[in-house]
């Protein structure tokens, strides 16, 4: 039922208006963000991917989009969805993974090049 609610609302963001955000979308922070976010297996959704669109961070997935809007270093909050995206990042600042707490999931993300680094032998 979680799951069905999940879908529902995200498809739903997709029908709001992009807000404003505290940093140009063309800045380099923002940009450390953008790509492909993987989840694991049996998650409600398999991958999100953050983009520029409009000139405001979004996120988007199979079942829909929302606007980011920051919060602080590395978290924004998922408008659409009322939760929280918090971007990680390694020992060398890169960002390589997403925590997204919505809808009463726990999603851990890992960015798809840092995946694709993992499963070379």
């Amino acid at each position: 039922m979680k799951k069905l609610l999940f879908c529902s609302l995200l498809l739903m963001g997709i029908s709001f208006a992009a807000t404003a955000q505290d940093q140009p979308a063309d800045s380099t922070v923002i940009k450390q963000y953008l790509g492909k976010y993987k989840f694991p297996e049996g998650s409600p959704v398999t991958d999100v991917t953050v983009a520029i669109e409009n000139g405001v961070l979004v996120m988007a997935s199979a079942v829909g989009n929302s606007v980011l809007e920051k919060q602080g270093a590395d978290v924004y909050t998922i408008v659409q969805f009322q939760g929280t995206a918090t971007f990680k990042r390694n020992d060398d600042k890169k960002v390589i993974g997403v925590n997204i707490l919505a809808m009463g999931y726990t999603l851990e993300g890992i960015k798809e090049e840092v995946a694709l680094q993992l499963k070379k032998p």
